[in-house]
């Protein structure tokens, strides 16, 4: 502290930006609905994977996380909930930290993408419970039923077998037990462009992950995932000004790839920080 204070001084306390690396674990999110009424009701917690910013992977299933970080979390989401007042479904995004520190990345204050599980997995999802907390009808706790993975099904996906989009094989990916696919209707396939989602529902998370390995479509999307990739270091940024107080920012570094599709593809430098494969728990 004291060599940051004499560093800044040398500076003329010019406005500058400060950054930390922080030892990033995991990710998770907790998605609560909260009622005009203050009475609010919640999801499993959701342990996620990100690749270039854009969610994944979710999964939800009984120990997916420690316990007292579990409740750390839904305590910490339903408190930041109450302090707004909150009226709807929001969903708050969790760092972890190595250590088992929660640092909150983003509240996002709507149906969120790692809670579509819920539409399959549990007796009320993410998308009635915010029809119900806006027509002031009751909230009951949501009960999930099945372990359930969540796969983000990018655009790079149709491009798996070359510079020419092909539609995947939909057919096999539901010829598999406990598969559930939604496609957004979106005509034209990109790089990095969600084009919908698959659900993969099972009694265990052992049994839901083998139907992810059992068909070579599931097994790719799984790979553009990112599954097997490096994760970005999470750099915490304190800004210093002379005219205000200092303000936290999170971010993820960025690395330019030479294009867009290798870098879906391709592993970043080894010395960056190794990602937690949640299917490899």
């Amino acid at each position: 502290p004291a060599e940051l204070a004499a560093a800044w001084e040398a500076m003329g306390r010019a406005p500058c930006v400060l950054e930390q690396m922080l030892p990033l674990a995991l990710e998770c999110s907790v998605i609560v609905a909260r009622g005009a009424d203050g009475h609010s009701v919640h999801l499993p917690v959701q342990r996620n994977l990100h690749r270039d910013g854009i969610l994944a992977v979710t999964e939800v299933y009984e120990k997916n996380m420690p316990p007292a970080l579990m409740q750390q979390a839904l305590a910490a989401a339903k408190s930041i909930a109450d302090e707004l007042q909150y009226v709807g479904v929001l969903c708050v995004e969790f760092f972890v930290l190595e250590g088992g520190r929660l640092v909150v990345n983003e509240i996002a204050p709507r149906p969120h993408n790692s809670g579509h599980y819920s539409v399959d997995a549990c007796d009320v999802s993410q998308f009635e419970l915010q029809v119900r907390t806006l027509a002031g009808l009751p909230l009951t706790p949501p009960r999930q039923h099945s372990a359930a993975i969540m796969l983000n099904l990018l655009g790079d996906l149709w491009f798996a077998h070359g510079d020419t989009a092909q539609t995947p094989p939909w057919a096999e990916v539901l010829a598999l037990p406990g598969t559930h696919l939604h496609l957004y209707g979106k005509s034209l396939a990109k790089h990095g462009r969600k084009m919908g989602h698959l659900n993969i529902t099972a009694p265990t998370a052992a049994a839901a992950r083998a139907t992810r390995n059992e068909s070579s479509c599931v097994h790719m999307a799984a790979k553009f995932c990112g599954m097997k990739t490096t994760r970005e270091p999470l750099v915490m940024s304190v800004a210093l000004s002379t005219t205000k107080g200092p303000s936290l920012r999170l971010k993820s570094p960025k690395v330019a790839p030479s294009n867009r599709s290798s870098s879906y593809r391709s592993a970043a430098s080894s010395d960056r920080p190794q990602p937690v494969d949640p299917c490899a728990l």
